[in-house]
């Protein structure tokens, strides 16, 4: 079969690899360049975002590539989640049987998909892991299948990757707390938190650190585009708040409230129990 990638970032590369098994690559992006070293980087060719194929001249491996069909078997849009609709709207057109998005969100793609692709396949992914670190879980909502997105679906799970069914409401509701919150709190200890000599490291801390600049050494838009389509810095700011503001007995009371959320009983006795750690200093010690 014939894919049309749109989007020739980190997503997309990762995309034609992966489904290199059992599709030719093409791939379209507002940066040529970007699309010409994607198609290189996976054997793949190059063509224009308004399908104007005309006279084009794409080379990838010292041989020309030229196709006159403008059409393919599927379109799959790797962009950013804040275009991906319009993305949609504007290259359904160009799917002969399946448009697809891996942008991160899911209700709003399928929605145009709907709209702009009736007719045809449709299915929204969202690999839950940076393309460096593949393979690993691909959330996977199958709003329409049929004989194209079986294939290409077959290939990523060929790959290793462990695709983990779900509906579109369950995987953007889930997205608040898995990237959202959990993106804002690392964020926002990254920017509280001074410097300390070595030596005064506590595990927790070095966790922490850990994460920081895991998520600081990312791509900026990318955070931004998720604080932007999913709700939950504002419920971490005010978790933030009433831990700030709470006196020593509420502050003991919100520890309780949340060990209960995260520990069955048995698991909180014998943590209350266990000795006192650089992370859980003794009753009575200097603090």
């Amino acid at each position: 079969m014939n894919v049309l990638i749109v989007g020739a970032g980190s997503m997309g590369i990762w995309l034609g690899t992966a489904i290199g098994s059992v599709a030719t690559i093409t791939y379209a992006d507002v940066d040529r360049e970007a699309a010409a070293a994607a198609a290189a980087a996976t054997g793949g060719s190059v063509t224009t975002l308004d399908g104007d194929d005309t006279g084009r001249d794409d080379t990838v491996g010292g041989e020309d590539t030229q196709k006159e069909q403008d059409t393919y078997d599927a379109v799959c849009l790797a962009v950013p989640m804040a275009h991906v609709t319009e993305a949609i709207a504007e290259q359904a057109s160009r799917a002969d049987h399946a448009v697809i998005d891996v942008s991160g969100v899911m209700a709003p793609p399928l929605t145009a998909m709907r709209e702009h692709a009736p007719d045809h396949e449709r299915v929204s992914l969202h690999p839950l892991f940076a393309p460096e670190r593949s393979p690993g879980s691909i959330a996977v909502v199958r709003d329409a299948e049929g004989p194209v997105t079986d294939d290409l679906l077959a290939a990523l799970a060929a790959r290793g990757n462990d695709l983990v069914e779900t509906t579109a409401a369950e995987h953007d509701d889930a997205m608040e707390t898995v990237q959202a919150m959990t993106h804002a709190t690392v964020l926002s200890f990254a920017l509280a938190a001074e410097s300390v000599p070595d030596g005064f490291e506590t595990p927790i801390y070095e966790q922490l650190q850990t994460l920081a600049e895991q998520v600081t050494g990312g791509t900026p838009r990318v955070y931004a585009d998720i604080q932007a389509t999913f709700d939950g810095a504002e419920a971490i700011a005010d978790a933030a708040r009433t831990i700030a503001d709470a006196d020593a007995a509420e502050l003991e009371s919100l520890y309780q409230e949340a060990g209960s959320r995260w520990h069955d009983d048995s698991e909180t006795e014998t943590a209350t129990d266990s000795p006192a750690t650089a992370d859980q200093p003794a009753e009575g010690a200097d603090q």
